[in-house]
């Protein structure tokens, strides 16, 4: 298992990239100022990045019970980030209703196209941290 360090720094570096990524793209997309989805994107960070750390050790507990390790298969890592941003989804929808003043349906929208952005990102970004930062236990295997 990952220590909580570990959890904290694969967190921060996820959501810190993804800043930079997503403020751009999504002004572009959603037609909103760099500033409205500057803020989007602040929040819509902090509460991943508490969702990360929470998400990401049960689903390791969970493995670790049922499989025995935490290496996880193409499978599992589509499965790990389809659950998460599930999770995410549901806090941050009626945030960005509310603070961009759309309707829900749009809110929706936009956020489903974050998470589409987000599942791609999670797989690439999870299982290159992984290969940058291996357990002993992966090594072994």
């Amino acid at each position: 298992m990952r220590t909580p360090l570990d959890r904290l720094r694969h967190a921060l570096l996820f959501e810190i990239l993804a800043f930079f990524l997503v403020v751009p793209l999504g002004a572009l997309a959603f037609h909103m100022p760099m500033q409205h989805m500057g803020v989007v994107a602040l929040v819509s960070a902090t509460l991943a990045t508490i969702w990360n750390m929470l998400f990401n050790h049960g689903f390791d507990r969970v493995m670790k019970h049922l499989r025995g390790t935490t290496a996880k298969t193409p499978a599992q890592r589509v499965l790990h980030a389809i659950l998460f941003e599930i999770g995410l989804l549901m806090v941050l929808m009626p945030f960005i209703a509310w603070y961009l003043g759309v309707t829900l349906w749009q809110a929706l929208v936009m956020d489903l196209s974050f998470a589409a952005f987000y599942i791609f990102y999670a797989l690439g970004f999870n299982w290159l941290y992984d290969k940058l930062f291996p357990l002993p236990e992966w090594r072994e295997a």
